[in-house]
């Protein structure tokens, strides 16, 4: 079966990353992108690697066309989502955003750290998180609504806290944390958006690493609401900024409770049966690291975790590709799961080797 599908905001880094993957999925139509600033032009005049292709021209955000789609992925920033995801629910339409619109489950909490009004609680309040290997029971469900002939609206993890959250997770649910968790994540230019900053113009982020955000970084309460640790005042979240493209790596140190014991071979144990089932997710052998440039350009992430010598603390890392598994790649993902594919279908799993 064949969905035809829209991208608004195709121009940007994420939304021309899901142009990428549509082109090449088997069960998607491409129909409709729409880019404000670049209305009326070709892809591939901003694009060149589409060069030769057969796509849709850049039409406006309001272009009516998108409301004769299957499904519509929002890749807009933040406040944009608010604005155009409910006439699109309401006209029938699927709605996978990748904006931190519909993220935070508390709209309370979205406007102390986004500083805006969320004005569409109601829609918020029936959003799925789109991180299926972690919050696995609302993507299922919005997979039985959609399946029912109902329209549904996916929220998809933003980068960080995909990347962290997949490192982290399994311990932390686990009870093999306590007190502080401890993520210091590094990320290419492209997590920063297409338009360039005093930050990341080539000419200052070229050979230099950087740490931003300190204590501020907006993705802190999303991490937290995702390992369940909201409210207890235990993450410390570092954000870098490295002179890569593409790829984040976080490092989560999590600190072992007071009289429990776990062995290296059992923790090795335990997010490998925790990923047993999803397909987009590698646990990586004992004692080798993830590596952004072994998931560049793919949906698939690396995760490990390693026990301290004095086994007191916990090492997990996460690698990923910040547009792929962090954007772009994660919403074709979940739209795979609602429209009854498999997760992986359509998607490119292995990264160039060299």
């Amino acid at each position: 079966m064949v969905f035809k599908v829209g991208v608004m905001g195709a121009a940007g880094f994420a939304g021309v990353e899901l142009v990428r993957l549509l082109t090449q999925h088997p069960n998607f139509e491409l129909a409709v992108v729409t880019s404000d600033a670049d209305a009326g032009k070709a892809i591939a005049d901003t694009y060149p690697a589409f060069t030769g292709m057969d796509l849709p021209l850049f039409t406006n955000h309001d272009d009516p066309a998108l409301f004769e789609c299957d499904l519509v992925f929002l890749a807009v920033p933040h406040t944009v989502a608010l604005k155009y995801a409910p006439p699109l629910l309401e006209g029938g339409v699927t709605v996978i955003d990748l904006s931190a619109d519909y993220r935070l489950k508390d709209p309370d909490v979205y406007e102390k750290w986004y500083a805006t009004k969320h004005t569409s609680v109601d829609v918020l309040a029936n959003a799925a998180f789109g991180l299926p290997e972690v919050v696995r029971g609302e993507i299922a469900a919005a997979a039985e609504t959609f399946a029912a002939g109902k329209a549904v609206l996916v929220s998809c993890a933003g980068c960080y806290p995909t990347a962290t959250s997949l490192a982290a997770f399994p311990a932390i649910q686990a009870g093999l944390s306590a007190g502080l968790v401890v993520v210091d994540a590094v990320s290419g230019v492209t997590g920063a958006g297409k338009k360039a900053t005093a930050r990341t113009h080539y000419c200052f982020a070229d050979e230099s690493v950087e740490a931003y955000g300190l204590a501020s970084h907006r993705h802190t309460p999303e991490i937290e609401q995702i390992l369940g640790i909201s409210g207890q005042d235990r993450l410390v979240f570092t954000p870098h900024l490295a002179p890569l493209k593409r790829g984040i790596l976080s490092t989560v140190t999590l600190s072992v409770p007071e009289g429990v014991r776990i062995a290296p071979e059992a923790l090795q144990e335990l997010y490998e049966g925790f990923y047993a089932d999803c397909p987009l997710v590698q646990v990586l052998p004992a004692g080798t690291s993830p590596k952004t440039a072994s998931v560049a350009g793919t949906v698939k992430a690396q995760v490990s975790a390693t026990l301290a010598a004095n086994g007191r603390a916990i090492v997990c890392l996460g690698a990923i590709d910040n547009l792929c598994k962090g954007a772009a790649g994660q919403a074709v993902q979940c739209a795979n799961i609602v429209v009854g594919l498999a997760p992986d279908a359509g998607l490119p799993t292995v990264a160039l080797p060299v």
